[in-house]
């Protein structure tokens, strides 16, 4: 199946990521009241033509939580290659040789995608894999900017053979969450849910832009709860009732944070209405 790109006008609400920001200086009490870590390194990847430079707000918090936060080191993300495989590749063994410990992989959009690859690679020194709206289906569509990924990586996702697409959809065998947004404007949110393989496996849902998960409350909030769970004992997200309408799937039609819930369920009827809603199957959180 080929998912549509995201309608226009959801494009057009990418801008309401400049919102995250705010919303994260009047939840810095409740985000600096999250589970402390354990120490054990984690490696972010920035998305499509981002570098280390996009990602240093999340690293900085999951630091201050207690984490060894790393950068990529690959430059900027300009599609997806066996030559940045590699260098990720290196740089994950690099981290579980200085720390003698797995890592926690993170990736943001495309790099969500690599993250994915290299606990498919190395599942013995991948702790989990964390994604934030990263195009993760079996299909070659799902996106609103498949022309300039097209220009700049100089290669299709159409062109990418059947075995391959087939191979990047399998969800690792480590512990793996998929957060993703139904409002996201640049990738269709159903490309970026995982299928529930095994048992360690969840999708957690949230509010807002594609381009504001890096700087989103509810992603950090959720992303530290994650990597706070040892692999052994995993349980799935469950946030505090104070926060569960920050998240999706649940009631809370009295929280102060119902305008999104609003927005976001506005967008969906949109897009029903003019015929670009496929039938979304059931995915669990």
């Amino acid at each position: 199946m080929r998912l549509p790109s995201p309608p226009w006008w959801m494009a057009l609400g990418e801008a309401r990521a400049v919102t995250h920001v705010s919303e994260m200086i009047c939840m810095a009490p409740w985000l600096l009241s999250a589970p402390r870590g354990d120490g054990h390194p984690v490696l972010v990847l920035p998305g499509f033509m981002a570098n280390s430079r996009s990602t240093y707000p999340l690293r900085r918090y999951l630091k201050d939580r207690g984490y060894a936060a790393h950068r990529w080191k690959q430059g900027r993300n300009r599609g997806f290659s066996d030559i940045l495989l590699r260098g990720m590749e290196s740089r994950l063994l690099e981290l579980v040789e200085r720390y003698q410990s797995p890592v926690s992989v993170l990736g943001w959009s495309l790099g969500g995608v690599y993250a994915r690859e290299l606990a498919r690679m190395h599942p013995q020194h991948v702790r989990c894999v964390i994604t934030l709206g990263s195009p993760i289906a079996a299909n070659r569509g799902g996106t609103s900017i498949e022309w300039l990924y097209e220009w700049i990586a100089g290669h299709s996702p159409r062109d990418l053979p059947d075995e391959m697409i087939d191979r990047l959809a399998q969800t690792p065998t480590v512990p793996t969450t998929a957060i993703y947004s139904r409002s996201d404007g640049i990738v269709h949110w159903q490309a970026s849910v995982e299928l529930l393989a095994h048992e360690r496996v969840e999708n957690i849902e949230v509010y807002g832009s594609h381009i504001g998960l890096g700087f989103n409350p509810s992603v950090y909030l959720a992303v530290a709860d994650r990597l706070a769970v040892n692999p052994d004992h995993w349980t799935p997200f469950a946030p505090p009732r104070l926060f569960q309408s920050l998240y999706g799937d649940l009631d809370n039609a009295h929280s102060p944070f119902r305008w999104r819930r609003r927005l976001e369920h506005t967008l969906r009827s949109l897009e029903k209405a003019l015929g670009r809603d496929p039938a979304y199957p059931e995915i669990g959180r």
